[in-house]
């Protein structure tokens, strides 16, 4: 009998960066591989984008609703009790042997603990990594000790997970996909994005893509104004803005967003663009400006300065290509003018990103056929203890 194997997505950044994954376990005849969706894909407030998922030619074994209409810490609690309820009756039902999950996002948690309940073993990108500001830290932390199979994008991060308790055996570096997914991905032409997207891109422009920071209180709005006062000034510049995901304090976010875009003809935006869509316009951008990590992972790749905002990304591996800057209108003006200088345009370009090179989903897919395959998972996990010096 096939190996069922559910590939768990809440939203269109984690489906970008789990597609040639996909890719890659449907043409091995020993896996049946089960796409569940839920979260903001779901939603037409944030582009109902499982839509992606099919218009790329694969079947989403199920759909699960589990979003609120609020964005509110509590909201966000009880969003991740109907994911453990719904997920709770999806693994009963179908009782996959295997469960992939990517990131750090409330809903993953949710989910892993469901499959750890079900006994599901858990293949799980990307942990080890750090993000100060955001809640995300200690919920990557959490979702690494209830997984079982680790996969991490640098060598720093692999050993991080070892330091948690996790074998190294089941610990695996192996880059990250979004270098990847810009190897491989058919990118378009300015002349095509301009059709696409149906904007004038002939000006020098920005990807813009700012976040709530979650361990932070109030603070959304006064952060997001100051960044795009700062857009407002630099009239010789377009900034184009990809909204956030569902995350507490994200529709704050998004209202400024589109309430700047109406008055300013500089600023456009976006609720999703899709990966390649994506990629194809931070390829041909000046720069990214924000809070994402696809600023510090996927920028460098393309040789544009990032400009690094707040604390949301701190403690991060960062590239040569990054400048940090505190959220107030200034220090961002005065980053966006240090970008655009020759001399860290120059250092941009000859950046060498941190983060691998490319050949990511290749190396997951022989370590998923090696203990798929092989009968080697043992659920009953030892912690494995690291000697630190000076305790």
């Amino acid at each position: 009998m096939k190996k069922v194997i559910s590939v768990f997505t809440a939203t269109r950044a984690e489906y970008g960066l789990l597609k040639p994954i996909i890719n890659k376990l449907n043409k091995i005849k020993e896996f049946d591989v089960r796409i569940v969706a839920t979260g903001a894909h779901l939603s037409p407030e944030f582009g109902l984008t499982y839509k992606e998922i099919e218009k790329d030619g694969f079947h989403i074994d199920e759909k699960i609703e589990i979003l609120l209409s609020a964005d509110t810490p509590s909201a966000i609690s009880k969003s991740m009790g109907l994911v453990l309820i719904g997920f709770a009756d999806y693994f009963k039902r179908i009782n996959p042997d295997l469960l992939i999950v990517l990131g750090d996002r409330y809903e993953t948690l949710a989910v892993s603990m469901a499959a750890v309940n079900q006994r599901i073993p858990i293949a799980h990108l990307y942990g080890g990594e750090s993000t100060e500001g955001a809640v995300d830290e200690s919920i990557r932390h959490a979702i690494t000790k209830l997984s079982y199979l680790h996969f991490t994008s640098t060598e720093t991060y692999r050993k991080r997970v070892i330091q948690l308790g996790e074998h190294p055996d089941r610990v695996f570096n192996v880059g990250a996909i979004g270098i990847e997914n810009i190897l491989n991905e058919k990118l378009l032409s300015k002349d095509e994005l301009e059709k696409e997207l149906k904007i004038d891109l002939s000006k020098p422009y920005a990807m813009a893509c700012f976040h709530p920071v979650t361990l932070e209180e109030n603070t959304s709005e006064k952060h997001i104004t100051a960044l795009l006062e700062a857009c407002k000034a630099y009239k010789n510049m377009n900034f184009i803005f990809t909204k956030t995901n569902a995350d507490t304090d994200g529709r704050i976010i998004n209202r400024l967003i589109d309430k700047y875009a109406e008055e300013n003809d500089n600023i456009t935006a976006f609720t999703s663009l899709g990966t390649v869509n994506y990629l194809s316009v931070l390829k041909h951008s000046a720069m990214i400006i924000g809070n994402s990590s696809s600023g510090l992972l996927e920028a460098p790749s393309f040789g544009i300065p990032t400009i690094n905002i707040g604390e949301r990304q701190k403690g991060r591996i960062q590239a040569t290509s990054v400048i940090n800057c505190n959220p107030n209108e200034e220090e961002i003006k005065q980053a966006i003018k240090k970008a655009l200088s020759d001399s860290f345009i120059k250092q941009a370009k000859e950046t060498v990103n941190p983060y691998g090179d490319g050949n990511t989903s290749e190396r997951i897919i022989e370590v998923i056929k090696e203990y798929m395959l092989g009968e080697k998972i043992n659920l009953k996990k030892e912690f494995y203890d690291v000697e630190v010096v000076g305790i």
